[in-house]
């Protein structure tokens, strides 16, 4: 079990009252009368987010009011993770229900998430959950996040290809999956050449980290995440405001990684693989150029229009391999386009299908989850804008627009015998701190995909 939840009745929990104009009266008519004078003393309010906090007769904390949104009104599921900045460390319970008794717990526990690793303390917060919470679920969903957090948080002079490699092998490890990987020199000798031409001018090795668990007769479901541990844009150089965050860059493979927890860990009736390559995007003689052209794993030949669109390039090699066993499901995830965040902001990932059933039963995933996300169409008139006078494609458009939906269509082209595919062009990073997301590293999309594999193959 996480360390954010306790099992009922360990200790006595500090109960919160979930409020709103309707319920507020009902409430206060149950609390004791001198918490109920001093919380109208403070002037609380029931409303969305707002809190108090009651005093017991001995001055301990007895209670905690929390403001939820009226009936009918659009709600936030993760509402209560916004009191995990707020509360002082303790064991709290559900005194009543919120309008979604698992989202609250949800979004309480990930509320109370801090990155830890260089001396800051993780808030010690702790949730007797609901009884009609799957605990077990809850706490490795939890878990997953914590991952995904901890690793994109990690700057890249701590998280390099080798650092994620290892990360991968300790959660193989804890399954029981088999892991392999390929590292520098050996990706040419195994056709992964658009891997080793990114990550070869780094002093840190490219490698393509295997990951394989579950019955091999079982379906196959493949995932696959770009794992860029630092990208400074290749010879096509980022400026310094562009390059801040590129520790981020490999939040694919990281969501991969929280992904295959919960798979594992929920022993779904699955064929696992997971695939991440990983490297960082550096600069040095050895650096790949514009207007370079390599022969990818596919056979198809890519003339290079830029550096800095350099996470495609891993993918394609990745998705590649992936293809060549054809698997019933293959996922990519990847810190990919700028112009995904100025269509959709930071916190709503598109993804790409050509399957309307499997579109819609992620969607609805999505927002059962509170884990938002956004289908944009494979148009395929636009695949003219990838053609190369002199290869096979190029890896950007001729022209500036449509940016995310261009790198779809360039990564479908490695994807051709698989029979459903979904690609994720996620951000991996919250900008300012919300509800249930502290600000910095972002675990999107794992968890609606859990409940979709879970529906699946449970």
């Amino acid at each position: 079990m996480h360390p954010a939840f306790l099992a009922p009745g360990s200790v006595a929990a500090v109960p919160i009252w979930f409020v709103n104009a309707s319920s507020w009266r009902d409430v206060r008519a149950g609390l004791d009368r001198n918490a109920c004078a001093f919380a109208e003393a403070s002037g609380f309010e029931p409303v969305a987010g707002r809190h108090a906090f009651l005093p017991g007769p001995d001055g301990t904390l007895a209670g905690i009011l929390f403001g939820q949104e009226d009936d009918g009104r659009p709600r936030d599921p993760f509402l209560a993770g916004k009191l995990a900045g707020t509360l002082p460390r303790g064991v709290y319970r559900f005194a009543n229900a919120p309008h979604d008794e698992r989202l609250a717990a949800l979004g309480f526990a990930l509320g109370g998430y801090r990155f830890a690793r260089y001396g800051k303390s993780r808030t010690e917060l702790r949730l007797e959950p609901p009884a009609s919470v799957d605990l077990q679920d809850l706490s490795r969903i939890v878990e997953a996040v914590y991952l995904a957090r901890d690793l994109i948080n990690t700057p890249a002079n701590d998280m390099g290809p080798e650092e994620l490699a290892a990360a991968a092998m300790a959660l193989a490890a804890r399954h029981g999956a088999e892991v392999h990987t390929i590292v520098g020199e050996e990706l040419l000798a195994q056709n992964f050449p658009l891997i080793h031409a990114v990550g070869r001018a780094a002093g840190r090795a490219p490698r393509l980290i295997n990951v394989s668990w579950g019955d091999p007769a079982a379906p196959k479901v493949t995932l696959v995440g770009k794992g860029v541990c630092f990208d400074s844009g290749g010879l096509d150089i980022k400026h310094d405001a562009a390059m801040q965050l590129m520790k981020k860059d490999m939040g694919g493979g990281a969501s991969v990684l929280a992904l295959a927890h919960m798979i594992m860990d929920r022993k779904l009736n699955l064929r696992l693989r997971a695939l991440i390559p990983t490297v960082e995007n550096a600069i040095s003689g050895a650096a790949f150029r514009p207007l370079d052209i390599y022969r990818s794993r596919k056979g198809l030949c890519v003339e290079v229009g830029n550096t800095d669109a350099e996470g495609r390039l891993i993918l394609a090699d990745a998705l590649a391999l992936a293809d060549e066993e054809t698997p019933e499901l293959l996922i990519d995830l990847g810190t990919l386009t700028g112009a995904a965040r100025v269509a959709l902001g930071p916190d709503l990932p598109p993804f790409y299908t050509d399957n309307d059933t499997l579109a819609a039963d992620l969607a609805r995933h999505g927002r059962a989850e509170n884990d938002p996300l956004w289908r944009l169409p494979l148009w395929r008139p636009y695949e003219q804008m990838l053609d190369s006078k002199v290869a096979d494609l190029n890896n950007i458009a001729t022209g500036g627009f449509a940016g995310s939906i261009i790198c779809a269509l360039f990564l479908n082209r490695f994807v051709t015998a698989t029979k459903a595919w979904l690609h994720f062009d996620i951000y991996a990073w919250t900008p300012a701190a919300k509800s249930g997301r502290p600000e910095g590293g972002e675990c999107q999309a794992a968890r609606a995909l859990y409940a979709l594999l879970s529906e699946r193959y449970g």
